[in-house]
């Protein structure tokens, strides 16, 4: 199994994500089980919070680039099936992220209520390097919670960053040390999953009501040109580029 899903304390359900082998590459196995752990997690009245981790030291390297070479189309991705799940999540979900945050690996965490990571984690969105544009609905929220200048500058230039950065840019709540992410992750959802669940979920849904629908929309559009660029030649020519490696 590509995703591990457990219940280490009562009302805290843990989704590993756990490929170490492939530095937890997201495939369309392991999306399709990340879609089904938070789904089942929405609908399970015994969990107050959800974490959300990488196994073997590595949050994620991002989309598995062998199924970036397949160009058949129609319907929503993987991807973006597990991105809408993960975001319709009624439960709070905590981000723990070591090592390697990257592409979806890093947008992914712009739908996570909080994100803790540790001071050795590199983050990158290497979109335009790849032939391909933002995703996720990355373009609507990094430049509300980064600001337009520093959202161009990550989304544009695609350098990779750390976990301070990611901080200082709103996409995790805070930076701890090293090998501490999982720990404080888990602190966290022990918190929430000790407050009220109605008050919590309440809460949550009244902090997205103002943007919900600007997200679904970017994610939609980002979704039709993101996936134009895919099938493209200078695309391709990169994914192919980058396996030979």
């Amino acid at each position: 199994m590509s995703v591990r899903v457990a219940d280490p304390e009562p009302g805290i359900r843990l989704v590993t994500i756990d490929r170490p082998e492939r530095r937890n590459a997201l495939d369309r196995t392991t999306y399709a089980g990340l879609t089904a752990a938070f789904e089942a997690a929405g609908a399970d009245a015994a969990v107050g919070a959800v974490v959300l981790t990488g196994a073997g030291g590595c949050f994620t390297a991002g989309n598995d680039l062998k199924d970036f070479q397949d160009v058949e189309t129609g319907g929503d991705s993987p991807g973006l099936t597990f991105l809408k799940a993960l975001r319709a999540c009624p439960k709070p979900v905590v981000a723990a992220v070591e090592g390697h945050a990257v592409g979806i690996g890093t947008t992914l965490l712009l739908h996570c209520d909080l994100a803790y990571a540790g001071d050795g984690a590199r983050f990158r969105l290497p979109f335009t390097a790849l032939g391909l544009s933002p995703e996720g609905g990355s373009s609507y929220l990094l430049p509300l919670v980064a600001g337009a200048k520093r959202a161009a500058e990550l989304l544009m230039l695609g350098e990779p960053f750390t976990a301070a950065d990611a901080a200082s840019a709103g996409l995790v709540s805070a930076a701890v040390p090293a090998g501490a992410a999982l720990e404080t992750a888990l602190a966290k959802a022990r918190a929430l999953a000790a407050l009220p669940r109605a008050s919590v979920a309440a809460t949550k849904q009244a902090l997205r009501r103002g943007y919900d629908d600007g997200v679904a929309r970017a994610m939609a559009e980002e979704a039709e040109v993101f996936h134009a660029l895919r099938r493209g030649p200078e695309a391709q020519a990169a994914f192919a580029a980058f396996l030979r490696r």
